[in-house]
């Protein structure tokens, strides 16, 4: 048989609260949570709508375009596959061929690339989508 205890503890007022945040998932910002305990009552969450913000992959030809830069900065065969989902690392870069190839991507696509921006790039796939943001911009 179970059984169930509880206690009260009284609380005056308990309030906890977030603010615009960059989330890591893909979804742009949570706009405002809040969690607010009164009295004896049982607490209450409120979420305020948020706009959230989906983006799809870059186009196909985008994708391309950042293969052939790869292909072309790193010296690699023709039979060396390199698709969205090939890291620079698995390739063969190093932190130098990694500048390179951004530098060849602003001179390509005519954008400049901020530093922290161009040391989140690890795939073909990351540059295509980053070109794509920073072209709608």
């Amino acid at each position: 048989m179970a059984s169930v205890t509880g206690f009260l503890i009284p609380m005056t007022t308990f309030a906890c609260s977030l603010k615009q945040t960059k989330l890591p998932t893909g979804i742009s910002s949570l706009n405002s949570a809040s969690l607010s305990m009164q009295g004896n009552g049982f607490p209450s969450l409120r979420m305020r709508p948020a706009r959230f913000q989906i983006s799809c992959a870059a186009k196909p030809e985008t994708v391309d375009k950042v293969c052939a830069i790869v292909r072309k900065q790193l010296a690699l065969s023709a039979d060396t596959a390199v698709t969205g989902d090939s890291k620079f690392a698995a390739l063969g870069a190093d932190s130098l061929d990694t500048v390179e190839i951004v530098m060849g991507l602003e001179e390509e696509f005519g954008i400049s690339v901020e530093e922290e921006n161009a040391q989140t790039i690890t795939t073909v796939q990351d540059a295509a989508d980053m070109i794509e943001k920073l072209i709608e911009a």
